[in-house]
C-alpha cells in the first residue's frame, strides 16, 4: 500500500466514525453528551476532509 492508499482508508474510516457519532448525538443521547458527540463527529468529518485533500500531495 503506497500512501495515498493509506490516506484512502483513513478517510473512508473517519468519514464512518464521524457520521456513527454524529448518529449517536442525534439518536442515542438528549441531553449535553448529545452535543458533544455531534461536534466530536463533525470533527471527524473536517479531518477526513483535509486527509481527502492531501492525496495526491503526499
Amino acid at each position: 500500500m503506497n500512501k495515498n492508499t493509506v490516506l484512502a482508508w483513513a478517510t473512508l474510516i473517519m468519514i464512518a466514525m464521524g457520521l456513527i457519532l454524529i448518529g449517536l448525538g442525534i439518536f442515542k443521547y438528549d441531553d449535553v453528551a448529545g452535543w458533544g458527540f455531534g461536534a466530536v463527529g463533525i470533527g471527524f468529518l473536517a479531518n477526513a476532509w483535509v486527509f481527502n485533500a492531501l492525496k495526491g500531495r503526499v
